[in-house]
């Protein structure tokens, strides 16, 4: 009995034995496994991790890692080193109106002085029959070798060419005279955010710029009665802190505009509907330091408006009639154009940090000179008061709101209040154009002195109020994440499209006949001045929007309109090519929502950072 437990005892040890032996042996063959795994070709491209078993893909690594640093370097530095425009030679045209056309000039070959402007009308053929605006006989590095030439004694309504001795040639169209037949019609484009060669393109220019080309495209395909007047551009046309700041130096900024300037997007096929089409500019943060709210005296500021005021300011329109200030502190502006009188604000040089009792968005004399105009009646053909922002008037983008009129929400209310009652009691329609949010959102604000119910202020609804449209870039990246959303009637949204590299938009007005719903459900032709708004992505046409306004014969028909509000019937979406959103559409709102989070934690933890050292200083002094 004692032999037989003994050999079973051995049997067992060695049936443990051997499952040891097959456990160690699946254990090596596992870690083996996990081994080749962790050092796979793939997770070594991925990572960017070297790894001794795997040389060719630590090769191909190094490989990508260099050509990834060379592609950086030269997107960052090709367009700085091989372009700085000191030799730039061109001429643009400006703010034209119905006798007179702004036109700047840069020169900086001495040889070329004096250069002579001559101008003739576009009609004309015979070469000999060019009139001579006049001589400019000294150009230096004061202005950057610029100035500014007003031709005057033009006709209304009428087409020109210009020429200049050095061979620089350029054309307009004078803006119509008020009272006639063309002063009812009006079509413009607006849009804001220019960087070249963004997003980048290896193969491509380093200063081109895919915006202006699409844009002018378009421009070139429209029927002449919808060919626009102007670009009026909201601000950003430079980058200079984007993707890296070189300098902030006078030098540095002027290099800037120099360089957009001299872009290759301007001598496309289609380029004279960009060049010869007169643009209208406001200043923005990006011209100056991201986010800027330290006044104008502060540096960069000083530095970062000189080029503002040579290649832009010189030739925009005059400032208002009531400006509150001096010509030489006023950088905002006011024109009428056919059926519309503008307003165009600054909202950078007089600003002080947001989010604060007493924030203030235009300083005291803008904001006095803003309510005047928009108090202030206008002719019989005027049926549109359109204020443009380089900033957005909604609260709804929920990141980055305090560089908005969000953060000076006291200011805007005044201005509303101001805008609410010009409607009721002018009989015009005011209308909110806006940039640098990268996105489109179109906004409305009921006047709550109306009766307006939960069911009119639902998100994603067309109707009354104030309406704004912002719109951008012209040509820069968009946000992939959704930043825009409604969260109270206040601020209600009409439409948002973040998608698109190229956005802009191109408004139309014109009187015509329209059809008004009554309270007895039969609708009624009214004569009207109608804007229709239609959203541009790339070169197609994705949203349109209409808004109307009596002409002061309708004013009897009006008052049987079942709108609430007694003069304005209610917006209208005409056509919309992005109703449908993919099913990331949520996933890109949750990811947004995380960052206005991370972004709002981010900002107790400063906070309270910052207390803890004024208790721990107040201590020290106590001490």
């Amino acid at each position: 009995m004692i032999v037989i437990e003994e050999r079973e005892w051995q049997l067992l040890q060695q049936e443990e034995k051997a499952a040891a032996q097959r456990d160690d042996v699946k254990e090596a063959q596992e870690t083996r496994a996990t081994k080749r795994s962790s050092q796979s070709p793939l997770k070594t491209l991925l990572t960017g991790v070297p790894s001794r078993r795997l040389p060719l893909a630590t090769r191909l690594t190094a490989l990508i890692n260099v050509v990834l640093a060379l592609l950086s370097l030269d997107f960052l530095l090709r367009g700085v080193v091989l372009y700085s425009g000191d030799n730039l030679a061109f001429t643009r045209v400006g703010y034209v109106s119905p006798t007179t056309a702004n036109v700047l000039v840069r020169e900086p070959d001495p040889a070329q002085l004096p250069l002579v402007l001559f101008y003739q009308e576009a009609e004309q053929t015979d070469p000999l029959h060019w009139v001579e605006e006049g001589k400019i006989y000294a150009l230096d590095d004061s202005t950057d070798y610029t100035t500014s030439v007003t031709i005057r004694g033009l006709k209304p309504s009428s087409g020109y060419r210009y020429s200049l001795s050095n061979n620089q040639t350029g054309s307009f169209v004078t803006a119509p005279l008020p009272g006639t037949e063309s002063a009812n019609r009006l079509t413009f484009l607006t849009s804001s955010c220019i960087k070249p060669n963004f997003p980048y393109n290896p193969l491509s220019h380093s200063l081109r710029i895919p915006g202006i080309e699409k844009m002018a495209e378009t421009v070139s395909k429209l029927p002449s009665l919808l060919r626009p007047a102007f670009m009026l551009f909201l601000g950003d046309f430079i980058y200079i802190d984007v993707p890296q700041r070189f300098g902030s130096s006078v030098w540095h900024y002027r290099s800037e505009y120099r360089r957009i300037y001299s872009s290759p997007s301007w001598s496309t096929p289609h380029a004279d509907a960009a060049i010869n089409l007169p643009w209208i500019h406001t200043l923005d943060d990006h011209e100056i330091a991201n986010d800027w709210s330290k006044g104008n005296t502060t540096a960069p500021y000083p530095a970062a408006v000189d080029p503002y005021v040579h290649y832009h300011v010189s030739v925009n329109p005059p400032i208002p009639p009531l400006a509150f200030a001096q010509p030489e502190n006023t950088t905002y502006f006011s024109f009428i154009n056919g059926p519309a009188s503008f307003f165009m604000l600054d909202t950078r040089t007089y600003r002080s940090e947001p989010s604060q009792v007493n924030s203030t968005m235009l300083g005291s004399a803008q904001l006095q000179s803003l309510l005047a105009y928009l108090a202030r009646p206008e002719s019989a053909e005027v049926r549109w008061k359109i204020v443009a922002s380089s900033v957005p008037f909604t609260k709804n983008w929920h990141v980055g709101t305090a560089d908005t009129w969000g953060g000076f929400l006291h200011e805007r209310r005044t201005i509303f209040e101001a805008m609410w009652r010009a409607e009721r009691e002018l009989g015009i329609r005011i209308v909110l154009l806006s940039g640098d949010r990268h996105e489109f959102g179109a906004t409305r604000f009921p006047d709550p002195t109306l009766d307006f119910t939960a069911e009119d202020n639902r998100p994603h609804t067309a109707g009354e109020g104030l309406h704004e449209f912002s719109v951008g870039p012209l040509s820069m990246f968009y946000l992939p994440i959704r930043t825009y959303r409604q969260t109270d009637a206040e601020d209600v949204a009409v439409k948002y499209i973040p998608d698109g590299n190229v956005k802009y938009g191109l408004i139309h007005i014109d009187a015509q006949d329209e059809f008004i719903d009554t309270v007895s459900g039969e609708p009624v032709t009214v004569p009207s001045s109608v804007l229709t708004y239609s959203l541009y992505v790339d070169d197609q046409v994705v949203w349109k929007y209409k808004l109307s306004v009596p002409l002061p014969e309708a004013g009897a028909l009006m008052g049987a309109s079942s709108a609430k509000h007694p003069l304005l019937a209610p917006g209208k979406v005409l056509f919309d090519g992005r109703q449908g959103e993919g099913w990331d559409a949520a996933l890109q709102t949750v990811i947004g929502r995380a960052g206005e989070i991370a972004g709002r934690f981010g900002r107790r933890l400063v906070d309270e950072f910052y207390e803890v050292l004024d208790v721990a200083e107040r201590a020290e002094r106590l001490d």
